[in-house]
């Protein structure tokens, strides 16, 4: 039976739960297009089935904050996905600041290792600064959700080598998550 992969692609695309912006870039634009890559590679992949939070770049989710973040694990949890990615993007008011971390709520668990291999897939493919796994019980939709859950900072907007990154190699972000997965459950790539 398929891995069943549920993809949150961070933030809505205006209004309530907008995202971060820097470098000409705005976060809920990076994520959702990097999203859908990662689904159209999982659902390639006859191991996996995924599903995303935005299907379409208008989605808008819930009516706030609080409700867009529960609507999203409520998706999840409702399908039910076996995995939960969010995809973000990530700022600081210090431009010199760049590189990619995956959240989890919780150390040594099956979160926290996917989490590894998912920074590793894409620090290897897009070459970004390792940053490491991170614990933040804090994030609602890692607390809230029933399955194995990571949040992927994929770089900072507000680096510009970064945001270069974000820009031009968005296609590349979602198989370096792609080949985390693959990794995480010992999967060679089809051929």
């Amino acid at each position: 039976m398929a891995i069943r992969i549920f993809i949150d692609q961070g933030h809505n695309p205006s209004g309530h739960n907008a995202g971060a912006e820097g470098n000409g870039l705005r976060e809920q634009d990076v994520t959702y297009n990097v999203g859908i890559y990662l689904a159209s590679l999982l659902n390639d992949d006859v191991r996996f089935q995924a599903r995303v939070s935005r299907p379409t770049p208008e989605t808008v989710l819930g009516i706030d904050n609080a409700t867009s973040l529960q609507e999203r694990v409520n998706m999840a949890n409702s399908w039910p996905a076996d995995y939960f990615i969010s995809i973000h993007c990530n700022s600081n008011t210090n431009p010199e600041i760049n590189g990619t971390e995956v959240y989890v709520y919780r150390a040594n668990t099956q979160s926290y290792w996917l989490a590894q291999h998912i920074l590793n897939g894409i620090v290897e493919r897009v070459g970004t600064r390792d940053n490491g796994v991170r614990i933040n019980p804090s994030l609602f939709v890692l607390r809230r959700t029933t399955m194995p859950a990571a949040l992927v900072e994929l770089a900072y907007l507000s680096n510009w080598a970064d945001a270069q990154k974000l820009r031009e190699d968005q296609w590349e972000f979602a198989w370096g998550i792609y080949q985390g997965l693959l990794s995480y459950f010992g999967f060679q790539p089809l051929s």
